[in-house]
């Protein structure tokens, strides 16, 4: 039955009940049954008003039940009048956590002034919405309780801005479960990676290194020993830097492009960072590096390895890295990249026997990392059969 066909069996009768019927119980499963007919009945003009004066009625019932009844069943509907919905926002927490966080009854002003003046569960029901704009993203991180910066921080619908980033920090710099929701974010500002790394340790920090870019300086300290806990490198984080001339000009500038770096790099495999370290120190620009490197030959490659000043020892090592580069390929599994450099440092090695001790120390642990990684996602991707196989 629709509301059509209920508004004329909705005597005064029936509105007594819903106002005063004996049990809380009783007036709940009334305002279940109505507010789900409300929310999916296709209403005219005049039954929409009877409708909002029935939600009107829910939200004035004495009972608990009977306002939560009412805010869960017309939590996501457009349905909800936006008076109803501002006056269920300042009620107990269990009627208004709902429609805090899923109705689209508010206006953005609604949730800044709402932000301002509700409890910590309230504003983190807020945080937690599908969509929460920069002002009121701002907002939370400067006026929010803990408990809704931590959920705002893990919310992708959330639009972060540097003032509230810079907030965040400020406020909490000792709280790890906002500061880990931060590093889990797909992108956060390089400025924030490099404020984060003297906040953050163990699997935190790990987490920090490993998912975002940092700053060619911080990386090159962390990589330097600066701090014990690091657990990266530079050539693992060349190959994560969205601005590699600059990161490899950052390198140069403090004194830390060497050729064993380089050489590294190579035979691991990141052959940009390669070309645009033989760039800045040849003076040669890297497009025609590039040429030099992969096109004009044995001689072009001679020429500009000498015309960077790397030593003429390496040269058989560097040539034959090279060409291992070029006959190596991605086989465009799980976990291609573990086994191309697997692969490379494999042939590398196989191939040049003269490579100085702590660059084939260096080799050798990097071979069982990536062979490590291999081996496990081809042993992940095999399980499913292996299960099958054992019924």
């Amino acid at each position: 039955m629709g509301i059509a066909t209920m508004r004329p069996h909705l005597s005064e009768g029936d509105i007594e009940r819903l106002m005063r019927g004996e049990t809380s119980e009783e007036r709940a499963g009334i305002a279940h049954r109505l507010c789900r007919r409300i929310a999916a009945d296709p209403l005219t003009d005049a039954e929409r008003l009877h409708a909002e004066e029935i939600i009107k009625i829910l939200a004035e019932d004495a009972a608990d039940l009977v306002r939560r009844t009412l805010s869960v069943t017309l939590k996501n509907s457009p349905r909800l009048p936006r008076d109803v919905a501002l006056r269920l926002a300042q009620d107990i927490e269990a009627v208004a956590l709902p429609v805090l966080e899923f109705s689209p009854a508010f206006t953005d002003d609604d949730l800044i002034e709402l932000v301002l003046a509700v409890t910590p569960p309230k504003q983190a029901a807020i945080a937690g919405r599908e969509t929460v704009n920069p002002e009121l993203t701002s907002l939370i991180a400067e006026h929010g309780a803990a408990e809704a910066v931590s959920v705002l921080s893990r919310n992708r619908g959330a639009s972060w801005t540097n003032a509230a980033y810079e907030h965040s920090l400020r406020r909490f710099a000792d709280n790890e479960d906002i500061k880990e929701g931060l590093i889990s974010r797909e992108q956060i500002p390089v400025h924030i990676a490099e404020k984060l790394v003297s906040l953050v340790s163990g699997q935190t920090f790990d987490l920090l290194v490993n998912k975002h870019e940092l700053p060619a300086q911080v990386a090159i300290d962390l990589a330097a020993g600066a701090r014990e806990r690091a657990t990266i490198d530079l050539v693992e984080q060349a190959d994560r830097t969205h601005d590699m001339e600059q990161f490899v000009h950052q390198l140069d500038l403090n004194g830390r492009l060497t050729y064993s770096l380089i050489m590294r790099a190579l035979c691991v495999g990141h052959m940009k960072f390669v070309e645009h370290a033989l760039a800045v120190l040849s003076g040669v620009p890297h497009n025609r590096v590039w040429m030099m490197v992969h096109d004009a030959g044995p001689r072009g490659l001679a020429a500009v390895f000498d015309r960077a000043g790397l030593p003429r020892k390496l040269l058989p090592a560097f040539k034959a890295a090279v060409t291992v580069f070029h006959e190596t390929e991605l086989d465009g599994g799980a976990n291609d990249k573990a086994r191309f450099r697997s692969r490379m440092i494999e042939r590398v090695l196989t191939q040049f026997q003269a490579i100085p001790k702590d660059d084939l120390d260096y080799l050798l642990e990097k071979l069982d990392i990536y062979s490590e990684q291999a081996d496990a996602q081809e042993e992940a991707a095999e399980e499913p059969g292996r299960y099958i196989s054992n019924g």
